[in-house]
C-alpha cells in the first residue's frame, strides 16, 4: 500500500525489507512508524536504539533517522502534516488538540526511541492502527474525519507517554547539553501558562539560581528566556493564523496574552504587520 489521499495530508506506506538502503534523512512531515515484525536498530538524531516487533516510533519534521535491519522487517508508516488537523476537518476540542500537536511541531525528539511505555496503551494504538488501515483502504463515507480523529487519538496517547518519560527523566540531570533540551522542552509544553515559564519557576524546577539559569540559557541558545518564549509564542500564533479559524482575541487568550492589543503589538515587532493583516495577505495569496 502506497497511496496519497486526504488532499495529500495523510499517506500510508507499507513494505517489508531485509536491508535499509536510505541515507540518514529528515522530512517536512510527521511519521508514525509501526514495526509489524523484525528487529534491528533505529537511530534517531544520532541516538541508537534496538527495535523489535510491535515497537512504535514518532518522528517530527526536524528528526533525522535511519534503520539497521538485522532480521527482515515489515513497516507501516503513517505520514502526515499538521494540515490533517486543520479547520477544514471537524475535530472536537481543537484548542486542546493544538496544544498537544504544537509540543511536537518545532522541535526534534528529546526522548527518542519506542514512544510507548505502557503495554495497555500499545494495544490501544495498534487497534487504532488497524482501524486507520481499513478506513484508508475502503474510503467509506466520513473516512477522512475518522482517520483525522484516529491519528489525533494516537498522538494524544503518544504525548501522554512521552510526557511521562520526560518527567521521570528530568530529575537530577547535570548541567550539560541535555539539560538545555529539557528546559526548552518544558517551555514548549507549558508555553500556554505564563507562570510556568517565568525565570523563578524554571530556576526552582531545574535546581539552579535565577542568575545561573539565565546565564546558562543565554550561553546555550543565544537568547534570553523571555526572548525565546516570545519567539516560540509567535510561531504558534503564526501557525494558528494559518491553519485555524480562531479570532485574534481567541488566540491571544489561548497563549496567555492580556488582550488582543498586547498580542498585536508583539506580533508587529516580529512580522512587521498585524495578525489581521497577516491573515488577510495569506487569504489573498491562497
Amino acid at each position: 500500500m502506497n497511496r496519497y489521499t486526504l488532499h495529500e495530508t495523510f499517506v500510508v506506506h507499507q513494505y517489508s525489507i531485509g536491508e535499509w538502503e536510505a541515507e540518514p534523512h529528515n522530512h517536512n512531515y510527521f511519521e508514525i512508524i509501526f514495526i509489524e515484525k523484525g528487529n534491528g536498530y533505529h537511530t534517531i538524531n544520532e541516538i541508537r536504539f534496538p527495535y523489535k516487533k510491535n515497537d512504535i516510533f514518532l518522528l517530527a519534521p526536524e528528526d533525522t533517522h535511519h534503520f539497521e535491519i538485522e532480521k527482515r522487517t515489515s513497516f507501516t508508516y503513517f505520514k502526515f502534516t499538521e494540515l490533517l488537523f486543520s479547520s477544514k476537518v471537524n475535530l472536537p476540542d481543537r484548542k486542546y488538540w493544538l496544544q498537544r500537536i504544537e509540543q511536537l511541531l518545532h522541535q526534534p525528539n528529546i526522548i527518542p526511541g519506542d514512544v510507548i511505555s505502557h503495554e495497555e496503551d500499545r494495544n490501544i494504538v495498534w487497534d487504532i492502527h488497524n482501524v486507520v488501515l481499513e478506513e484508508f483502504k475502503n474510503e467509506k463515507v466520513y473516512y477522512q474525519e475518522i482517520i483525522s480523529n484516529a491519528i489525533s487519538t494516537i498522538l494524544s496517547i503518544i504525548v501522554r507517554n512521552i510526557t511521562e518519560k520526560y518527567n521521570s527523566n528530568q530529575k537530577n540531570i547535570p548541567v550539560t547539553h541535555s539539560k538545555i533540551d529539557l528546559i526548552l522542552s518544558h517551555i514548549r509544553q507549558h508555553v500556554y501558562d505564563n507562570d510556568l515559564t517565568k525565570i523563578n519557576y524554571l530556576a526552582k524546577k531545574f535546581n539552579m539560581s535565577q542568575s545561573s539559569i539565565s546565564t546558562y540559557f543565554k550561553r546555550k541558545t543565544g537568547e534570553s528566556i523571555h526572548q525565546y518564549v516570545t519567539k516560540y509564542k509567535m510561531k504558534l500564533v503564526e501557525y494558528r493564523l494559518q491553519h485555524t479559524e480562531f479570532t485574534i482575541a481567541e488566540i491571544a487568550y489561548q497563549l496567555g496574552y492580556t488582550d488582543e492589543s498586547h498580542l498585536t503589538k508583539t506580533f508587529k515587532k516580529h512580522f512587521s504587520m498585524s495578525p489581521k493583516q497577516y491573515r488577510k495577505d495569506l487569504s489573498i495569496s491562497n
